[in-house]
This record gives structure tokens, sequence and C-alpha cells, in this order.
């Protein structure tokens, strides 16, 4: 041993290996690191989740139709912003999280490709947007929107209208 370097006594080897120890046995990953952890909340999760199904092609609309309903109205008021996360439930834990989607499905596309398109979107974009792992995408198909709705719509806002 060189005359520089003092040895570490009992205590001071104790709580090096300590240290080792925690750090082997913590299980690090994008968000944990041993500079420190980075936590995203549920919310921000719903979010992307809801803007990358909102992207799939077949998708009418999100929710169910009490939330659709209330979306609605909300939409309505002048400076209001589209809720995103309506029709998406997320419950995270530090490294994963899974994800659950209503949606409204346009007549005449398949519920199995559209579903698959939702999946493969949400876990790219929740995966690559968080660094979360994505262990579920369930999708919940709560309604089929039928082409004779728009007309309904248009026809009950004109007759509204002419009411005022």
């Amino acid at each position: 041993m060189s005359q520089d370097q003092i040895p570490a006594t009992g205590e001071e080897r104790r709580v090096q290996e300590a240290a080792q120890d925690e750090t082997e046995q913590r299980e690090l990953d994008a968000l944990h690191t041993v500079r420190g952890d980075t936590s995203v909340a549920e919310g921000v999760v719903a979010k992307i989740a809801g803007m990358a199904t909102r992207e799939v092609p077949g998708v009418y609309a999100m929710g169910n139709a009490a939330r659709r309903a209330v979306n609605a109205l909300a939409q309505r008021i002048p400076g209001s912003q589209t809720n995103v996360t309506g029709g998406v439930s997320v419950e995270k834990g530090d490294a994963q999280t899974a994800i659950e989607i209503a949606i409204v499905l346009d007549y005449g596309e398949s519920v199995v490709q559209v579903s698959e398109q939702i999946r493969e979107n949400v876990i790219q974009a929740v995966e690559y947007g968080t660094g979360l792992e994505v262990v579920a995408v369930n999708i919940n198909v709560t309604d089929v929107h039928l082409p004779d709705d728009d007309a309904e719509e248009t026809s009950s806002s004109f007759e509204s209208t002419e009411l005022r």
C-alpha cells in the first residue's frame, strides 16, 4: 500500500458497500437514473393517449354518450379548449402504465383494425413521450357513427337556428 492513500475504516467501508448495493439493487431506467427520478402525471399520459387515438382514421369520437354531451356543451363556450382526455382513463405506476380508451367508430370501419392501429399509435406515443412502459391498451367501442346521424344533427341545428 502506498503512503499517499489512507485506508478506509470498517465503518467507511460498510457505508460505501451499502451505497453501492443500493445503486445496484435499484432498477435504473429512463425515468429513474443515478442522478434523480422523473415522475409523469396521469393527466399527461391521458392527453398523449387521447391525441394518439384521435389521429387514427375510423375514430369518430371518444367517450360514452354522457361524456360526448358534456364536451359538446363545453365547446360552445367561447375560449374553451377541446378536452382530449375524454374517454381515456389511466392507471400508472412508477415505470408502467395501463390505458383504457372508449371510442365511437365510424360505420364501415373494422373494429379489429382500428383497435390495433389505436394500440400501436398509443403505445408508440406514450412510450416515446413519457418513458413509461405501456403494458395494456384496452379499447371499448361504445357506439357506431352512422352517416344518417350527420343529416339529423344538421337538420336539428337548422331548426334551432330558425326558432331564434
